[in-house]
């Protein structure tokens, strides 16, 4: 018997969920932008309220890597609910959170594997590779694309592209040659944080509440506008 709530804020998209014994419960989300500030709390309080749960047996988060403001958000509130709750939290990469999905949505025949992509700047990417069980083969990496990336991957066989930078990669990849590749361009969701919550869930591999932090890959600079005038 477990009781998971699911946070997902890495990118544009805002969405929270419920699980209960291995199965989703209850589902939010939201598209508006720089809105998770405002919703994601919203959105957990509307879910307990629906479930009439009084706090869950632990807290998933999305650690990254994605955009730094929107992992601010969502960790520090399940950092805010596990401190509130007593409960251990969970945190799952965003990346093995669309290869999830992928999987979910079904992959081609013979597909030679799965690469999430999470938007960065320009024709950067934040991705790795991932076996069509979902298995992670490579370190996560930030990676500017061009005509021969990941061309030994294509060679073998289908590929999924799967992220909010699959329609920038699509640009980018589809060329002669990359006709196996299948592109979708989506954001990481919170029920697709399932499988591999409860796997840790299971292993008892839990985050230190006080001590973590988001994976952001990269150093966060802040930037001041340019003067019009």
């Amino acid at each position: 018997m477990s009781k998971l709530l699911f946070i997902e804020t890495s990118t544009s998209l805002c969405s929270t969920a419920l699980a209960e014994d291995g199965r989703i419960v209850a589902v939010r989300r939201s598209s508006e932008p720089r809105a998770h500030a405002s919703m994601t709390a919203v959105f957990v309080k509307e879910m307990m309220d629906e479930a009439g749960w009084a706090a869950p047996d632990a807290v998933c988060v999305s650690m990254g890597p994605g955009s730094y403001t929107g992992l601010r958000v969502g960790v520090s509130t399940a950092k805010g609910l596990c401190f509130g709750w007593k409960v251990p939290l969970i945190a799952v990469s965003t990346l093995d959170i669309l290869a999830r999905q992928a999987i979910e949505a079904g992959l081609p025949e013979g597909c030679a594997g799965i690469l999430p992509m999470v938007d960065a700047r320009r024709m950067e990417v934040y991705t790795a590779i991932y076996s069509p069980a979902g298995e992670r083969l490579t370190d996560i990496s930030p990676v500017v694309l061009d005509a021969n990336s990941f061309s030994d991957l294509f060679a073998s066989g289908p590929v999924v592209v799967i992220g909010d930078a699959a329609e920038k990669a699509s640009s980018v990849l589809c060329h002669s040659g990359r006709s196996k590749g299948t592109f979708v361009q989506c954001n990481p969701e919170a029920s697709a944080m399932l499988a591999p919550a409860m796997a840790k869930y299971e292993k008892k591999e839990f985050e230190d509440v006080a001590y973590f932090e988001p994976f952001y890959l990269k150093q966060f600079i802040a930037t001041t506008p340019k003067r019009l005038f």
